[in-house]
């Protein structure tokens, strides 16, 4: 682990607010130069403090409107059964994230449908049919809001 001071925090904050900026674009913010902002961002990815960087893509102006949060409770547990739930799960187009949680349910599954008919059609074809499934419950997502979190860069 490495400490961070403000300006390496700053470049966080930028590189949050849009990944796709240069070094120099950074620096000429920040008051450090190109090389100077390249070395900190190269040294925090080294680190594991940048993992990587994403763009983010508005599901409903691509066309898909509903987006819902599915608890999955396996029927039969195993190590074959969890590894081909999450093969099967990871494979299906509208499954945005698969997460293995701790809980009332065994998976979460964030999934989405250009409609409600249209996830009615995603849920019974093709994660009703995945390896395991027992129990199901839905949540349709009404709103969200991102926030920084706690780690002081947000």
């Amino acid at each position: 682990m490495i400490d961070l001071d403000d300006q390496d925090r700053a470049i966080l904050r930028a590189l949050l607010a849009d990944a796709g900026q240069s070094a120099g674009a950074i620096g000429r913010t920040l008051g450090l130069s190109q090389p100077a902002t390249w070395r900190r961002i190269r040294r925090m990815e080294d680190a594991g403090i940048i993992a990587g960087r994403r763009i983010d893509l508005d599901a409903e102006a691509l066309g898909f409107g509903v987006t819902v949060f599915l608890g999955i409770k396996l029927a039969t547990k195993g190590r074959v059964s969890l590894e081909d739930f999450e093969r099967a799960a990871t494979a299906i187009p509208e499954v945005q994230t698969v997460q293995h949680v701790l809980g009332l349910y065994d998976y979460r599954l964030r999934v989405v449908a250009r409609d409600l008919s249209d996830f009615e059609r995603v849920l019974r074809r093709r994660i009703m049919t995945l390896p395991g499934v027992g129990n199901v419950e839905a949540n349709v997502l009404l709103s969200e809001e991102h926030r920084p979190g706690p780690l002081g860069v947000g």
